[in-house]
């Protein structure tokens, strides 16, 4: 059986929203099995920067060294719930080695400096981070080659990532390219990895299938599409390790509405 960690992280977020991503970590781990459920504590104060441009970070650092211990700690796989993007360097971090691939699964691609982040908040950079970029206390060594990076669903970029993501030749599947249910396999199994960690983001999908982000963006996934991709990806390779994230909802009945289509995403993951 799977093993799930919830981490109900916020620091990293720039969303006026971040408080409720503590409410959505706490709404799915209640549908989750107990037995198989582990719950960290968050950081319970804001954090600092330490003197550097990631807003919070000496809270998320804290946070990652909760998570690497706990998916170290894992009987097989794990899946971990934010909580922000964020939480995917540490779980990413438990795993990683040269075999590894990650797939990106998020309307963003989090690919920004803490020198071009236009809000110097860490969600928006972890991806960059799991590639060995960014301060030094929080980023990851050994890291991922970008050519072991597969972007899904992502439409929203910023000069920099754009830059980024062409000058390494990083593999971008639009949210239409997942109606190919092997399209992803493919564009993983094209990097040569032997191992996958595979994250979703709830923001990469359509708004009309997910209320409960803080940060949506209109032509997204499908979730059955997204659900049938990483199905077959996990046929035709290991999964390493998962993560879900950014689920913010507005309202505990809010939180009901959305749930559903959650679990069908861990579903796939686990």
């Amino acid at each position: 059986m799977a093993r799930f960690i919830v981490a109900p992280q916020w620091q990293g977020s720039s969303s006026s929203r971040a408080m409720q991503l503590v409410d959505g970590a706490e709404a799915i781990a209640g549908d989750l099995p107990r037995a198989s459920t582990t719950v960290l504590a968050a950081p319970t104060e804001a954090g600092d920067a330490q003197g550097t441009r990631v807003h919070r970070l000496s809270a998320l650092v804290r946070m990652r060294e909760r998570i690497e211990d706990a998916v170290r700690g894992a009987d097989g796989p794990a899946v971990v719930i934010g909580g922000d993007c964020g939480v995917a360097l540490g779980a990413v971090s438990a795993v990683a080695g040269d075999d590894l691939a990650v797939v990106w699964i998020d309307a963003h691609a989090d690919l920004n400096t803490p020198e071009s982040s236009p809000s110097g908040a860490f969600h928006g950079m972890v991806l960059r981070a799991i590639a060995g970029e960014g301060e030094s206390p929080h980023r990851l060594e050994p890291a991922i080659s970008p050519s072991r990076i597969v972007l899904a669903g992502t439409r929203a970029l910023d000069a920099e990532e754009q830059r980024y993501i062409s000058e390494h030749g990083i593999r971008v599947l639009a949210p239409a390219d997942l109606a190919d249910p092997d399209a992803l396999a493919d564009a993983v199994l094209a990097t040569g990895a032997a191992r996958v960690h595979v994250h979703v983001d709830l923001d990469v999908l359509d708004p009309a299938e997910m209320t409960g982000v803080a940060l949506p963006e209109p032509f997204g996934a499908r979730a059955a599409d997204v659900v049938a991709s990483v199905r077959r990806l996990r046929e035709r390779l290991p999964l390493a390790g998962a993560t879900l994230t950014e689920f913010s909802p507005s309202s505990p009945a809010a939180a009901v509405d959305d749930l559903g289509t959650i679990l069908r995403l861990i579903g796939a993951l686990a």
